[in-house]
């Protein structure tokens, strides 16, 4: 049959309704309020595409290299053409138009795409096929093939590659449902979304819920008691705009919320009772936590879709731990060598001194690096290790980023460490109090079958390195988390963070082991531009639909010049203040558009979760070209979100210019912004005493940007090392900023704080 209504389905009829369709159906059989609908079946689709002789050549089309980029690209144009232009078997189209006057008075609908593989225990398949909403009779139709569609773009035909999904057994249904004209809507967590704990957590903002699902407004927070409904956090944000149907046109449109709401509680406490007695409902049907999106019309409370939350820890049980597997620090060995304690954990191994890279192929599993300095062309060999050593470095450098993005505890700027140290040594590492001490901890020393000890640490588990499993709180301020390299993106994800604020494309390009100009000479720019998409990619998906904000090329020409290629390189005497960031980029055109293309291509695939970002700029002028080479490649800057980063105090003090010169958000650089404002080499030990990202200077250049930015409602954000202060996080959260983007170990601590320092404003403005 072409068409089903919701109440003649249920949750085993994934078949012939798709995940959602089976849902919803479900939830309506048990007395829940969900809006009417009707399904265009699983079976329709396939009819339609066997029945119209397409359906060969639409497989073979998808059949392709999911590593290809402009392959999936010809084949989601191909799909999509071969559906769209298809015509429609009479008997459908009019059982489909006649279902829709069923609804006796010509309602706008929601046509959401319900694929048979969706919302499943081990694929989510989330955002990755259509929705339509505010749709009339007139443009049904046509939007029942774009959902159909949707199932052949480049995101959805990669993602079943990697899960495993065959094309052609993957089918597609569409729910066809009555619009709610909300007047206010979000989500709800039956139970806490990250630990699993006995709390409803409900998010909620005015009207429609497409800007709370999108990010576009920071909505109200409440915790409830599950049991009784007290609530025992809240959190009333500012809402300054709405989605809402526009009356003469039905597209949803966003509209400026009253003056006398914006700071008003969305939700009434009978109101918050009534969804956590649904909430309840719903999880007990299904015997575990759901994700639930729900709207408040004319006073009636409607569910519009539940899903299993599939991202609590099962670890914990909803029970937070500070246990640890290893050992607390305490030895009594010698300590052989201190530096910075830039990783947190501590583990033990054998020293394996590195001082050229073809070296690098003898460290193994739960191997100590110990080197003067890492460079990029060492990532691989530090996912095997341990723990990390270096003679030189600080908190900023390369090896202290990517050690606590791998979750490897590190010791930086040890000095003499390559001297002190021997291979084979026995050592244990304590990247919180930076030593390094003679032999295994006594723990270690027992355990004759696990010689390389403390591996948990290196491979990210949680519970054994001591990771503390607290509820993340709902705040006002989004926290995101800064990734250097793809391969800690599962890690970063985990970490509960609101997105990427800072993602570098540079540590991709170092890592190829040659200059770009090198790497397209005997490559191809298919093949760079490839290394890139493979990269962002592989941190988009994991974080989708949070945001991602990738920074194109941003690297001084040292590093450049340690690379096959990098004699070219010009010698520099400051690289800091060289060649580097957008100044390169637009001088060196080529690269920099392989870059933007790259973001192109991966818009099309469906990741429209990835941001551009511009670093080092100096003034609009630099902001507007960058801007034109967007517009060059066929970025549309109008629909895309872009930013730059103030890292000078050139660029804080041209803010107006830069702002009127498009830009969607603007992030703070604070280790360059520092080096830049106070005239100190952040790498130089001589003035290391006098680098401070507190300075009075350094602080009135930032809170003079946000006040700008907050009157134009351009976000802001931080992303350098000093976003994990507490100093730094009261004084930014106090002056206005949108986000603060932090190494991954300190994310849960940044939370905390910017939970503090938002609960005493909002008690601030009640005394």
């Amino acid at each position: 049959m072409p068409v089903t209504w919701l109440n003649a389905v249920n949750g085993s009829d994934i078949d012939t309704a798709g995940g959602k369709g089976a849902s919803l159906g479900e939830l309506r059989g048990a007395g829940l309020p969900v809006p009417s609908a009707f399904i265009v079946t699983a079976d329709t689709y396939r009819t339609f595409i066997e029945e119209a002789g397409i359906a060969k050549e639409l497989f073979e089309v998808v059949d392709v290299d999911n590593e290809d980029s402009t392959a999936l690209a010809a084949a989601e144009q191909r799909a999509r053409e071969l559906i769209m232009n298809a015509e429609w078997p009479e008997t459908v189209q009019s059982t489909i138009l006649n279902a829709y006057d069923d609804f006796g008075d010509s309602p706008f609908v929601a046509v959401r795409s319900s694929a048979t593989a969706e919302d499943l225990p081990d694929a989510s398949f989330a955002g990755q096929q259509e929705t339509f909403l505010n749709v009339d009779r007139e443009e049904l139709l046509d939007r029942v093939k774009r959902c159909w569609g949707s199932l052949f773009t480049q995101r959805a035909i990669y993602y079943r590659d990697e899960q495993g999904f065959n094309h052609e057994t993957v089918d597609i249904a569409v729910v066809v449902q009555r619009m709610v004209g909300a007047e206010k809507s979000g989500v709800m967590f039956t139970s806490h979304p990250s630990t699993g704990d006995s709390n409803v957590v409900i998010e909620a903002a005015w009207g429609l819920g497409e800007a709370v699902v999108s990010g576009s407004v920071s909505p109200d927070n409440y915790i409830l008691d599950k049991q009784s409904g007290a609530i025992e956090e809240m959190t009333v944000t500012t809402k300054k705009t709405k989605c809402v149907k526009d009356a003469a046109t039905g597209e949803t449109v966003e509209r400026t919320v009253a003056d006398d709401r914006q700071d008003k509680r969305v939700l009434s406490e009978a109101e918050l009772d009534e969804l956590r007695k649904i909430g309840r409902q719903v999880e007990d049907h299904y015997e575990e936590p759901q994700d639930v999106e729900w709207a408040i019309a004319g006073g009636d409370v409607y569910m519009l879709q539940s899903r299993p939350i599939t991202t609590i820890d099962e670890t914990t049980n909803g029970a937070a731990t500070d246990d640890r597997s290893e050992t607390d620090g305490d030895s009594d060995g010698e300590i052989l060598s201190s530096g910075l304690g830039a990783s947190p954990g501590t583990v033990s191994g054998r020293v394996r001194l590195i001082d050229k890279l073809d070296h690098l192929d003898s460290v193994t599993e739960g191997d100590v690096i110990v080197a003067e300095m890492t460079t990029p062309d060492m990532v691989q060999a530090m996912k095997r290790a341990a723990a990390i050593v270096t003679d030189e470095g600080g908190m900023t450098s390369h090896a202290a980023i990517v050690s606590r993005e791998l979750g490897v505890p590190a010791v930086i700027g040890a000095e003499t460490a390559t001297e002190t140290l021997a291979d084979d040594q026995y050592v244990t590492i304590d990247g919180d109090k930076g030593t390094v001490v003679d032999g295994a901890t006594a723990e270690m020393e027992s355990d004759t079958d696990s010689p390389t000890g403390a591996s948990d640490a290196a491979t990210g588990d949680t519970e054994a390195s001591g990771a503390r499993h607290i509820p993340k709180p709902m705040t006002a301020t989004e926290v995101k988390v800064n990734v250097s390299i793809p391969e800690a993106a599962e890690r970063a994800a985990a970490s509960g963070a609101d997105g990427v604020g800072l993602l570098r494309i540079e540590h991709m390009v170092l890592s190829l082991g040659q200059t770009p100009e090198k790497y397209i000479a005997e490559h191809g720019e298919r093949a760079f531009r490839q290394e890139i998409i493979d990269g962002i990619r592989t941190v988009a998906e994991e974080f989708y639909p949070r945001p991602v904000r990738a920074r194109t090329l941003d690297a001084p020409t040292d590093e450049f010049r340690q690379l096959d290629g990098g004699a070219d390189e010009p010698t520099e005497h400051n690289p800091m203040l060289g060649y580097r960031g957008i100044r390169r980029s637009l001088d060196k055109p080529a690269v920099f558009e392989i870059q933007l293309d790259a973001v192109r291509r991966l818009h099309e695939m469906g990741y429209d979760n990835v941001e551009l970002m511009f670093p080092l700029v100096t003034d609009a002028e630099d902001v507007l070209r960058a801007k034109s080479h967007m517009q060059t490649v066929g970025i549309d800057p109008d629909k895309r979100r872009w930013g730059v980063m103030i890292e000078t105090p050139a660029s804080a003090l041209s803010i107006e210019g830069i702002i009127d010169a498009g830009v969607d958000f603007v992030s703070f650089g604070t280790n360059d912004l520092t080096q830049y404002t106070l005239a100190v080499d952040r790498n130089n030990s001589n003035v290391a005493n006098r680098y401070n990202e507190l300075h009075p200077a350094v602080q009135t250049l930032m809170t003079d940007v946000i006040k700008t930015c907050r009157a134009s409602d351009v976000d802001t954000s931080i992303c350098g090392q000093a976003a994990s202060k507490p100093t730094m996080v009261r004084s930014l959260v106090n002056a206005g900023i949108t986000s603060l983007s932090t190494n991954v170990d300190a994310v849960q601590d940044v939370q905390q704080e910017v939970k503090r320092v938002e609960q005493k404003l909002l008690v601030d403005t009640i005394r």
